[in-house]
């Protein structure tokens, strides 16, 4: 091989193929961004069209959701809860009961959170009631906004602030506060976590539509809305709330309850039922110990209900304050015994069948007006049929199921019929304000309008024998413990077997005693009543009426009378009693003699 001899490489036989594509490619290049003047023309028309398309298609779309209703997600409906506004609760001298703060909410957005088991370790470390386990899954779920914790302090927030966790924030809501803790707290009710009623007054506040505005997306701010005046009395309602705390633990008793109306208006000045709760941590408020016996309980209410039968009996003329009545001997039907507690074993006058509490004579005179007379007044004094108020907490009356001469007799003097205290309240209201029944209300009323709407159910003239009774027993008979000089108030004892697996209990009663002051002059009526009292050496062993309930009324009336402005009078004005004076059986004189 000649060492001068040209290497020459082999020859590519694709590479004509190749200058081929390439030639193509180039080609299809320069048509496509060529600029060409006779083809420009084609391109920009053709590029403007693609544009429009494109526009024209994102403006549809945002037009469409401009016109459609936002889905509603969970953050939405949370802040929607937290922006519920509640007006505040006022008693009627605008003292505070209820009222509306802010708060802030923790809340987070799982999809947001990056390290889950991070969050949920270093939110409960700052926030050490929260359950880990729960939290983690909030957390590890799909949704788009959980709540973390509601109602947190201030301090709290700013400790879960300064944690700078993405998917972790605050909103602001309102929570309700009662100032005066559990002072008045069957009344108020509560709300829930989410600023909603749930019993007493602040259920019957969402009636009125003020939840209905939010949720209308209306945002009214508490302080923007006028507070709901109640008839209540806060001053007169914590002294009555006190004097039952005091009876509870000298009588032993299980529980207990009282109230002030003003018979004239039906308004109710103060009510209490212990055991209570506290509404701003109502975690006991559904405990069957906690009802309010006032409105919720039904109890037979002993001799209390003798005042009834007595007016009944007047009012149908069927007996006069100059009536003699017959209790010598213990009162026979079949096989039952109607006894006297105090018995006096002879004839008894009118008067006297009230001071002495006679079972026999009060059943006597039920049995004088007959079953069906007995009925219908009951029915019309609002007895067989449950009360209604803006309290959405009532109970039905336990009525018999057959109704005979034997139920008569019995519910004469309080045992057969179980009724709401609140309610027997409102019937002895009627004896003592000249005859009209009138509704109770937890709402401010002046007594024209009170009237108005109250049938009159006895004669004016029954009422004034009634009252006269009442204060007469107060100075001669069981009422003795509530006669605080100057106020000259009645009053009648009640006491009841309870029923107990269906049969009267010589262990357990029901004490009950409804006062009313001045007599003379009716104003205010006061009710009181001790669920299983015991005997105690304060009482000499005795658990009956005068003893608990109406001793504690007695106290009652003494300590309020100065708040509600009740003052007190040396003497009963002459005149007081014309019809009863018309009959000639004794007057008051001054004081508390009486002729």
């Amino acid at each position: 091989m000649s060492a001068d001899r040209n290497f020459d490489p082999p020859l590519d036989e694709n590479a004509p193929v190749r200058q081929t594509i390439s030639a193509r490619v180039i080609a299809i290049i320069k048509a496509m961004f060529g600029t060409r003047i006779d083809k420009s023309s084609a391109r920009l028309r053709l590029i403007a069209v693609a544009f429009v398309g494109i526009y024209a298609l994102i403006g549809g779309r945002l037009f469409y959701l401009g016109m459609t209703p936002e889905p509603q997600n969970l953050r939405r409906v949370a802040a929607e809860a937290s922006s519920r506004a509640r007006p505040a609760i006022v008693d009627r001298n605008g003292e505070i009961l209820a009222a509306d703060v802010m708060i802030d909410s923790v809340f987070a957005e799982p999809r947001n959170i990056v390290d889950k088991d991070e969050a949920v370790e270093l939110l409960t470390a700052v926030l050490p009631d929260l359950d880990a386990k729960e939290l983690r899954d909030k957390l590890a779920s799909r949704r788009g906004f959980v709540w973390v914790k509601r109602g947190i302090t201030p301090k709290e927030r700013a400790e879960v602030f300064r944690l700078g966790l993405p998917g972790v924030g605050f909103l602001p809501e309102h929570k309700r506060v009662y100032p005066n803790g559990p002072v008045a707290a069957h009344v108020l009710g509560f709300t829930n976590i989410d600023n909603i009623g749930i019993a007493g007054m602040e259920k019957y506040i969402d009636t009125l539509g003020f939840a209905d505005l939010s949720s209308a997306g209306f945002k009214v701010a508490s302080q923007d809305m006028k507070p709901i005046k109640l008839s209540l009395d806060l001053k007169a309602t914590h002294a009555v709330r006190d004097e039952l705390i005091k009876g509870i633990e000298l009588y032993k008793a299980k529980a207990a309850a009282a109230a002030i109306m003003d018979v004239n208006t039906g308004e109710i000045i103060a009510l209490a039922s212990l055991p209570d709760y506290d509404p701003n941590n109502p975690v006991d408020a559904l405990e069957p110990t906690r009802i309010n016996r006032m409105t919720v309980g039904v109890f037979e209410m002993g001799s209390t209900f003798k005042a009834l039968t007595l007016a009944m009996s007047l009012d149908s003329r069927k007996a006069t304050l100059q009536s003699k009545v017959d209790a010598r001997a213990a009162l026979r039907y079949g096989r039952h015994t109607i006894n006297d507690f105090h018995g006096q074993h002879r004839t008894l006058s009118f008067s006297e069948v009230f001071t002495y509490s006679s079972n026999i004579a009060t059943a006597r005179l039920a049995l004088g007006v007959g079953v069906e007379g007995h009925q219908q007044f009951l029915r019309k004094m609002g007895q067989l049929d449950r009360m209604r108020t803006e309290m959405p907490e009532s109970a039905e009356p336990i009525v018999p199921r057959r109704w005979g001469e034997l139920n008569t007799m019995t519910i004469a003097f309080g045992h057969g019929l179980a009724v709401a205290p609140l309610q027997s309240m409102m019937a002895v209201g009627a004896l003592m304000n000249g005859g009209k029944l009138v509704k109770p209300t937890f709402r401010m009323r002046s007594v024209e309008e009170a009237q108005a709407e109250a049938p009159q159910v006895v004669r004016a003239e029954t009422s004034e024998q009634m009252r006269y009774l009442m204060r007469l027993n107060a100075e001669v008979g069981s009422a003795r413990r509530i006669d605080v000089p100057g106020y000259f108030a009645g009053g009648k004892t009640g006491t009841a077997n309870k029923v107990v697996n269906g049969r009267y209990s010589n262990d357990k009663v029901f004490t009950t005693f409804t006062a009313i002051a001045p007599s003379d002059k009716p104003k205010y009526l006061f009710l009181t009543v001790y669920d299983e009292p015991q005997g105690v050496p304060a009482t000499s062993g005795q658990r009956t009426a005068a003893w608990n309930a109406g001793a504690t009324t007695g106290r009652i009336i003494e300590r309020v009378s100065p708040i509600l402005n009740l003052a007190p009078r040396p003497v009963i004005p002459p005149g007081s009693f014309p019809a009863v004076a018309r009959l000639g059986v004794g007057l008051p004189s001054s004081g508390s003699n009486w002729r």
